[in-house]
């Protein structure tokens, strides 16, 4: 069982709707644009995304200098709309019980949106060059992503 008192939780307020937030975050094409970090690329074609609870994600991350892959994926064990997306991360076909648990909240604060990240499971900190500093990598990609010029289908 994966130990949860370990763990991070970082926050962006970010200049986007809830709801281009939550697409973000759930649609394929979305997530092929944003989910990794600088160095790296999420190939269009290695997204896959059952949105249900209980439900399985995949993605691979690819580093451009390398061309070294980390298949990435889990199950989502909570979904409401808008607000709140929780899921496990780790190995595409790893024990849920044993990945790590991450919580997206979604707030609205008028013309911004606060959006919280939490991850529980694993050691992070500042300078780690692992789950700390990728997720905020990661993150600062998606606000990029979100505030520079896009279209939401």
């Amino acid at each position: 069982m994966i130990d949860t008192t370990k763990g991070f939780t970082l926050t962006r307020e970010i200049d986007a709707t809830p709801e281009e937030l939550w697409t973000a975050w759930t649609d394929p094409d979305e997530l092929a644009h944003w989910w990794h970090p600088r160095g790296a690329t999420t190939p269009r074609d290695s997204v896959q995304v059952d949105l249900q609870v209980g439900g399985r994600y995949a993605y691979t991350m690819v580093n451009d200098e390398t061309g070294d892959a980390y298949p990435t994926g889990g199950v989502y064990r909570e979904i409401v709309p808008h607000e709140r997306l929780v899921f496990t991360w780790g190995e595409p076909g790893a024990d849920p019980d044993d990945s790590p648990i991450a919580t997206v909240t979604i707030e609205p604060l008028g013309e911004l949106t606060r959006m919280t990240f939490q991850l529980q499971g694993v050691e992070g900190a500042v300078g780690d060059g692992s789950f700390y500093d990728g997720w905020v990598s990661a993150l600062d990609v998606l606000v990029e992503h979100l505030q520079g010029p896009h279209v939401f289908g």
